[in-house]
């Protein structure tokens, strides 16, 4: 499974790629404002920094809207990946878009049903919700489930893209079920590495070092 991180902090994005962590980055009007960047900026410095895609969202809700901004967007850098809303005037700009070679995101996805429509428009990826899912009292496990299902009867070649992705069980239900890609905050990343038996072990391990009086040199 391919990680993405869904931020827009060049420095945390910076410290999760060279650590090898991250295959790609998505980021969203909301986390673009949380970062108190110029948008065109902090996208293309993101671009420069990791290989794999970076989602660059729209704003226009009508297809020629959509279209116009994609055209900016797609300058900004080759890895460049286009995000458009779940609606007919998104799927109608992914249909056109993927059609010309750009990867395009369809973002917001909370059922099979429109996971199927992303499927046919061509869709690069489709990002269902999975923790806003929850939130709503429905299970977004069960979306990526019902979504894989289907992806694999047909052989849609969309990949799932797991956001609104929450806690380390969130990451591993979705790696266990088949999610192509997770996107989630830097945070929750890092967090996958902690466990209290390794910081046990790490403890004893320099408790009985010590006791030794050693060093190991160093040039």
């Amino acid at each position: 499974m391919k990680f993405f991180a869904d931020t827009a902090e060049i420095d945390a994005i910076r410290e999760l790629s060279e650590a090898g962590l991250i295959d790609g980055v998505t980021t969203n009007p909301s986390l673009i404002h949380k970062s108190g960047r110029d948008f065109m900026e902090v996208t293309k410095e993101i671009c420069g920094i990791v290989d794999g895609p970076v989602s660059a969202e729209v704003v226009a809700l009508d297809h020629d809207g959509m279209m116009r901004e994609a055209e900016t967007l797609r300058k900004i850098a080759d890895n460049v990946c286009i995000k458009v809303p779940l609606t007919i005037e998104g799927l109608k700009t992914c249909r056109k878009l993927t059609g010309d070679g750009t990867m395009v995101n369809v973002t917001l996805c909370f059922s099979a049903n429109q996971a199927l429509l992303a499927a046919k428009a061509g869709a690069t990826f489709v990002s269902p919700f999975i923790g806003r899912h929850d939130d709503n009292g429905f299970d977004g496990m069960d979306l990526i489930r019902d979504m894989r299902l289907i992806y694999d009867n047909y052989a849609f070649e969309t990949e799932i893209l797991a956001a609104s992705v929450r806690h380390p069980v969130h990451v591993l239900e979705c790696a266990r079920i088949g999610a192509d890609v997770m996107t989630a905050p830097p945070k929750v990343i890092t967090g996958l590495a902690n466990h209290v038996l390794t910081d046990k072990g790490i403890e004893g391990f320099l408790a009985d070092w010590a006791k030794t009086g050693q060093s190991i040199p160093t040039a």
